[in-house]
């Protein structure tokens, strides 16, 4: 049974964030975006660039060693894994054929929505399981910014329908 450490954890955090860059980076190229299209996705594409930074620089935290686990970790380990290999983009190439891709914008918007739900999955799994208020702080305002792309995904797609 595979059983992650909370830095395991933080580094599957950083390549969630880095295959949504990717992602984003790679939709941001393509000819058939409007300009509005193109402005929010460079702008989710520049908060996995701010998210990934800000799991960096928590497993640098010299707290990380103080960090108090719940009893139930290694369930909750379990759960992560899960999530990870169950998301849409498994890798940073995966993300970008997904980007390369799409038939349209429709589908790059509906991409982005469920890469952005599992992540708010993994993140409120990830602040759950950790008692560090400095990290549950960090956790919380990442699960708001991942949240808020949701929305603006949403809304924007319903915008267009």
């Amino acid at each position: 049974m595979i059983v992650y450490s909370v830095n395991e954890v933080i580094e599957l955090a950083v390549q969630i964030e880095q295959n949504g860059y990717a992602f984003y980076h790679e939709a941001s190229k393509r000819k058939d975006l409007d300009d509005e299209s193109k402005a929010l996705i460079e702008h989710l594409r520049d908060e996995e660039l701010s998210h990934e930074k800000t799991f960096l620089a928590l497993r640098d935290d010299k707290e990380m060693g103080k960090l108090e686990l719940t009893q139930d970790w290694e369930l909750v380990s379990k759960y992560l894994k899960t999530i990870v290999d169950a998301r849409i983009f498994n890798s940073k190439d995966a993300a970008i054929q997904k980007a390369t891709n799409a038939k349209d914008l429709m589908e790059i918007l509906d991409f982005a929505i469920s890469f952005e739900k599992d992540t708010l999955l993994y993140f409120h799994a990830l602040k759950d399981s950790i008692d560090l208020p400095s990290t549950r702080k960090v956790l919380g305002r990442i699960i708001n910014e991942e949240l808020s792309h949701v929305l603006k995904l949403t809304d924007y797609r319903n915008s267009l329908r």
